[in-house]
């Protein structure tokens, strides 16, 4: 299989680059679809993170860790969608 591990010196910086920009979908999220897809860019590259260090940074576990991930984070996004009210 396939290793997608990187080096040691490697990991710090694009695990920064990575937490950074998973914050950035949830800026002005508000309707359930936005959450939705927010919490699935989150979920996967948590998922990924995950299925990397897990697995050592074999390919095909790291894309089911990942898609289990967005999944997971595209449902609890829709869930914790604010309820608007129109007076």
């Amino acid at each position: 299989m396939v290793s997608l591990a990187f080096t040691v010196s490697l990991k710090r910086p694009i695990f920064v680059a990575a937490m950074l920009a998973s914050t950035l979908p949830l800026v002005g999220c508000y309707t359930p679809g936005e959450r939705a897809a927010g919490g699935a860019v989150i979920g996967g590259l948590g998922g990924a993170a995950i299925g990397t260090v897990a697995t050592g940074g074999l390919a095909a576990p790291v894309l089911a860790y990942s898609a289990l991930g967005a999944a997971t984070g595209a449902v609890v996004g829709a869930a914790t969608a604010p309820v608007r009210h129109y007076y």
